[in-house]
């Protein structure tokens, strides 16, 4: 098949799938603190529940992400392992999606029990089949070559349409919310209504399941001597393969480390435009920045990696991050200085993921050559576990952060006490930059899978695979 096609068809369903997540975890929050309960009596209560709900789904869900890659590593289809669970996934978790952005037959105004358990039976559906379509779609990267400049270009090109999927949900979510109510519930201006918000949440899940169908008919699993040296995945060795692998584990301990302090600080900015600065409005530059210097960042990625390898871009994209901080806290309540130091922080952000990506990705093949087993989407299901995990535990330091400095309801940059004030700055930037700075010296000092290596282990599994199927050795299950 055609490698253009294939790149953009992974770069499509990447586009899709981001903006799904960007949906979800950004504007469904706010479709039920603005709509879904105005008006309600108990509205305090119901938003608290179905907030907290979302916590406690997703923390537990976290451990069943690596069994879901244990069963998508044990699919046998001639369709391959991964398409049907990508196809699967990416249509019922679209499905979901826009029954959660709708009052569920009424239930939220009348029946408030009854709104929060079927409400919870739909989000534990649609969590279950987003975690399969997130594990298929980037855990087919290392079954579409096992080159790592090929992978590096996959996983570029998949970067690209995911950057291109969060920051467009950005730019066309109002006006989407406003021509629906407008459409469905006659309103005028920019009045927000309920069907206004699940037309929104149509066209993500439409686009979502058509990036999932690009993805799943556009590209194409290798079959090689070393792909074909796998054996089904019993339940007791999905975390034995994980834990096994020393590589796969000093990496996630490491993009542990910058997920939450990059997480941490992420979700802070908001209150820093608006209980530092004073200044809400000027908060969408930030995303008009990042949009531009996120599709940069990832175009210069295969550059940077040619020159300085992954081992430089990730160490080094850190230290450009450490002086993007050191801005911010001389930047004080200066808009500009804000705004240069946000550049310098996440300029390096979708290289350093790139980077973590691709090491993950290598350690496939280091896991098969040390332990005799290949495990693909258990191996791949690791990244979006550690962002889980470090996304549920900054949101409990954002919370604890805003409490702690008094940065709540409708307080003014006046109302923030000096010890508030340094408490919020010790959750914004010193806890993140120890976090990152952690996070390099992890990478540096521990993953001694390079590029290098990672090339000569696949021509040792070359090698000793065709050596053993010549002496008529079984390969694989």
């Amino acid at each position: 098949m055609n490698l253009f096609k294939q790149y953009a068809s992974y770069a499509f369903g990447a586009f899709g799938h981001d903006a799904f997540y960007a949906t979800l975890s950004t504007y469904f929050p706010i479709f039920v603190t603005s709509v879904l309960f105005t008006g309600h009596a108990n509205s305090a209560q119901m938003i608290g529940a179905v907030s907290a709900m979302l916590v406690i789904i997703r923390l537990i869900e976290i451990a069943f992400d690596p069994m879901i890659g244990g069963v998508v590593d044990n699919t046998r289809t001639r369709w391959g392992k991964f398409k049907p669970w990508l196809l699967g996934g990416g249509l019922v978790s679209s499905i979901t999606l826009m029954i959660i952005f709708t009052s569920i037959g009424g239930l939220a105004d009348h029946n408030d029990m009854l709104y929060l358990i079927i409400f919870g039976i739909v989000f534990v559906i649609l969590d279950i089949f987003y975690s399969f379509k997130d594990i298929s779609l980037w855990s087919m990267l290392p079954a579409l070559s096992v080159d790592s400049k090929t992978r590096t270009k996959f996983g570029t090109v998949a970067r690209f349409g995911s950057t291109l999927g969060a920051q467009g949900v950005i730019i066309v979510v109002m006006p989407l919310v406003y021509f629906f109510s407008q459409k469905f519930s006659g309103t005028t201006g920019q009045t927000q209504t309920r069907a206004g918000w699940l037309g929104f949440a149509a066209v993500i899940a439409v686009v979502s399941f058509l990036g999932a169908l690009t993805a799943a008919f556009g590209t194409k699993e290798q079959k090689n001597l070393i792909r074909e040296n796998t054996e089904k995945t019993r339940l007791r060795d999905v975390f034995k393969a994980i834990g096994e692998n020393d590589q796969l584990m000093w990496l996630a301990l490491s993009y542990f480390l910058f997920a939450f302090g990059y997480v941490i600080t992420n979700s802070l900015l908001l209150y820093y435009f608006r209980y530092v600065i004073g200044k809400p409005a000027a908060y969408s530059m930030v995303g008009v920045i990042t949009a531009i210097l996120g599709i940069i960042s990832v175009v210069l990625f295969p550059f940077l990696v040619s020159l300085i390898k992954r081992r430089g871009v990730y160490v080094g994209g850190i230290a450009l991050m450490v002086v993007g901080y050191l801005i911010f806290l001389f930047a004080g309540t200066n808009v500009t200085m804000v705004l240069v130091g946000v550049a310098f922080y996440f300029f390096p952000y979708p290289m350093i993921f790139l980077a973590a990506l691709m090491t993950i990705t290598d350690s496939v093949e280091y896991g098969q050559w040390k332990n005799g087993t290949r495990n693909e989407s258990v191996t791949l299901a690791v990244r979006p576990l550690i962002d889980k995990l470090a996304g549920a535990f900054a949101n409990g330091v954002v919370m604890l952060a805003a409490l702690q400095s008094g940065m709540t309801g409708n307080a003014k940059p006046s109302d923030i006490s000096a010890s508030g004030l340094l408490q919020f700055k010790m959750f914004i930037f010193y806890i993140p930059i120890i976090l990152i700075i952690l996070a390099a010296i992890v990478y540096f000092g521990k993953i001694k899978l390079s590029e290098k290596r990672h090339a000569e282990i696949v021509e040792d599994l070359e090698k000793k695979l065709k050596a053993e199927k010549a002496a008529g050795q079984k390969i694989g299950d």
